[in-house]
């Protein structure tokens, strides 16, 4: 009347997994997440940290507070002096620096304003100003 007899009797034992078995779909599991996300993000750290490891003066940057400025003076103490506006000049940690808009060109070993032989040069130096940059010309 409760439960019938066929209920009542147990049908054979179901072999249980192993522990290899159940490990698998764990261990799989992880190895997506390492190729998906994990070596990803190390990646991506590793590059920001090198770019941040290779600010020069001159160079066009932007902080993690969104001020876009020129850097004017790189410290050895990791701070970073950046020139947000004409004349005024802002202290920034390096870490803060979020990305480089600009690279500059490697300072040459020559005189300023001169050539290998002493000479002065012609060439007038073309670079664009912040104003141009935030204003879309190029």
């Amino acid at each position: 009347m409760f439960v019938s007899p066929a209920f009542a009797q147990s049908a054979g034992a179901a072999a249980a997994p192993g522990l290899i078995e159940s490990l698998v779909p764990f261990l799989l599991i992880f190895v997506v997440f390492y190729f998906l996300l994990i070596r990803p993000q190390q990646k991506k750290a590793k590059e920001h940290k090198s770019m941040q490891e290779s600010i020069r003066r001159g160079d066009k940057v932007i902080t993690n507070g969104g001020i876009f400025g020129d850097v004017v003076r790189v410290k050895d103490d990791g701070v970073v002096e950046v020139e947000i506006a004409e004349g005024v000049k802002v202290r920034v940690d390096r870490g803060m620096i979020s990305a480089v808009v600009a690279k500059t060109e490697p300072a040459d070993k020559t005189p300023k304003g001169g050539n290998d032989n002493g000479e002065k040069s012609d060439k007038k130096e073309s670079g664009s100003s912040l104003k141009n940059l935030l204003s879309g010309k190029k």
